[in-house]
Formats: C-alpha cells, structure tokens, sequence
C-alpha cells in the first residue's frame, strides 16, 4: 500500500489574520507541521493544494454573499496566497514533494482541480506515484478538505480525514461535512503525533 497525505489549502488568508480567516487554522498549521515531521517515513508522497486566483468573477466578489461569492483570497502575488510558514518551510525542504495549484479564474474547491508545474491534474500525479491510500487534513472541512476527500472516494483511492488536523469555516457545517464524508465511505480519525 502506498500513502499519500494531501495537506489542503493552508495558507495565510485562511488563518486568523487573512481575508477569510477560519478560527484555529493557525493550531491546525502547526499541528499539521508536526504530523508530517513525526510520520515522514509513513508517507511515500506529500502534496500541498493551494487556492490560487487571479481573477475568479463567478467566486470573487465586492460584496460577497459566502455562499457561491467571496471577499478577494489567495489572490496571485498577495501575501495571503502564501502557505502559511510552516507548510512553507516543509516545502522548501522537499518534505511537501508536490504542490497543485487550483482557482486560477474560477472556483475550485477540491484539490483533485488542482494542476502541477508541469499541468497535470492531482489525480495523474497520484496514479503517477501508485498511491491508493490517502490521509486528508487543512483548511476548511466544510469546504475545500470535504470536496477534496468526496473526490478522493469517487477515485476510489481509501480516504481518512485526520479530523484534528483539519479547521471549519462554521462547526455545523463542519459537522455536516464530517457526517457527508463518511456516508461516501471517508474514515474520520484523529492524528496522533506528540
């Protein structure tokens, strides 16, 4: 079995402090450093998905109805499109091998639409390193970390949330999420590095 760990959208206009910051996205960013440290050898390939917009008119708004519209994030050159520096520093050291851009000029929530450097799509880098297992965690489970595992599952990859290394917009749509991933067959688990 080859594992993988697809680490979600941690970046700094989704903690405290950025343009649509999620209460203890910082702990999660840390705690998410942690993991990946503490279970280096347990993982064969590690990617980092980020929202990255340039101009997004149908996700983007002025005035925002946070549903289908948001303020400006993740906006391309801003320092709230940067990994916070935690997840930074795991990719500058190679133990993030991987990072897939997504939202480039639309909305896109799951990192499944996310491309690498070269323009290939998440699911080709991951068949491309044999994975069939995947641990999810980031920001946010409402969003973002749940349609990522839900396509996850519908490439019938095995998907388990680490649901402690994972931050909600709201916790009753967060608990939502929760409950809709395991109904699509998601294992919820916590993370258990020191």
């Amino acid at each position: 079995m080859r594992n993988a760990l697809l680490v979600v959208d941690v970046q700094s206009d989704f903690v405290e402090g950025g343009s649509l910051g999620v209460t203890g996205g910082l702990a999660v960013a840390a705690m998410i450093a942690r993991h990946i440290r503490h279970f280096r050898y347990e993982y064969q390939f590690v990617v980092a998905s980020r929202d990255y917009h340039e101009e997004a008119p149908d996700h983007i708004s002025a005035t925002p109805d946070f549903v289908n519209t948001w303020p400006p994030h993740c906006m391309v050159g801003t320092p709230g499109a940067m990994f916070v520096p935690a997840i930074q520093n795991l990719v500058r050291e190679k133990m993030i091998q991987e990072v897939v851009t997504k939202g480039r000029h639309a909305a896109a929530y799951s990192a499944f639409e996310g491309l690498d450097p070269r323009g290939h799509y998440l699911l080709d880098v991951l068949k491309e390193n044999r994975v069939d297992h995947i641990d999810v965690c980031g920001i946010a489970t409402d969003y973002c970390v749940r349609a990522s595992a839900l396509d996850a599952r519908k490439n019938q990859y095995q998907v388990r949330v680490l649901v402690n290394l994972c931050a909600a917009v709201k916790e009753e749509t967060g608990a939502q999420a929760l409950e809709e991933m395991k109904a699509a067959g998601v294992q919820l688990q916590a993370a258990t590095a020191p």
